[in-house]
């Protein structure tokens, strides 16, 4: 299995990564990677990603941290490009959920779009975080789509299946999580919606840990559980789900092979 978006460079996993990444072997886990959110998420991302083979990483500024961008940041994902281990742009977005003077609308969208475009220029996929900003998700990827020619995930989708199909104009993959596992989960029919070749595995670790482990502190170590969930939601084996779903991030991401 891969699981495609951890934060093994968070507070709560950093001190312990190298223990759960001795564990991968137990857990019948190929890659993991780990996507950095912040200027110094990112550094610590590549820093874990260059030590370790079977972690990657991702570089980007998430919507809630879009205040911290600046020349410095930029440079710092211009020549991150280069590393191998580095598979994308990301975690990017837009989110609407929390909003406070560090993190507005206007300022979210903007370095949204700058990020696109470095992707672009960068010629690597995205990774997109999206919470309660659909619309102008859609939006700014119609506007953009000459850029989007390296491919982007919705990382951790919970839009509608309406919105499901508008995205997927833009080709877009999609990674699911321990959200699909909780009981007050009402989105089975966008799950089973998702087109075959376009969907992943991940565990948004240490954040959305599965049931029946909801409530602790999550982990890459995880993810099986996702793909059992999921293979019981979509009426398939759980190794169709883990065979599909590795197929398709070794797609998106080229670095991953």
């Amino acid at each position: 299995m891969i699981d495609t978006h951890c934060h093994l460079d968070d507070d709560k996993l950093y001190p312990n990564y190298e223990q759960i990444i001795q564990e991968f072997d137990n857990y019948d886990i190929e890659k993991v990677i780990d996507a950095g959110s912040s200027y110094e998420s990112s550094k610590r991302a590549v820093e874990i990603a260059s030590k370790h083979d079977r972690v990657f990483a991702t570089v980007g500024i998430h919507p809630e941290e879009v205040a911290e961008y600046n020349n410095e940041v930029e440079d710092f994902i211009i020549k991150s490009a280069s590393n191998p281990k580095v598979v994308a742009v990301g975690e990017i977005g837009l989110d609407y959920y929390y909003e406070d003077e560090n993190s507005p609308r206007d300022m979210q969208k903007e370095i949204f779009c700058r990020q696109i475009e470095l992707a672009n220029y960068l010629k690597l996929p995205m990774v997109i975080h999206l919470r309660d900003a659909y619309e102008d998700m859609y939006n700014i990827l119609r506007d953009n789509k000459s850029k989007l020619g390296y491919g982007l995930v919705l990382h951790c989708y919970s839009g509608s299946r309406e919105m499901l199909r508008e995205y997927n104009k833009f080709d877009a993959f999609y990674s699911f999580g321990g959200a699909i596992t909780f009981k007050n989960y009402a989105k089975y029919d966008m799950l089973r919606a998702v087109p075959t070749d376009r969907i992943m595995l991940e565990t948004d670790s240490p954040y959305l840990t599965p049931v029946p482990f909801r409530g602790k502190t999550n982990t890459p170590l995880n993810v099986g559980l996702v793909a059992k969930k999921l293979a019981e939601v979509r009426e398939v084996s759980e190794q169709e789900i883990i065979s599909i779903t590795t197929n398709n991030a070794k797609t998106i991401y080229g670095r991953l092979k």
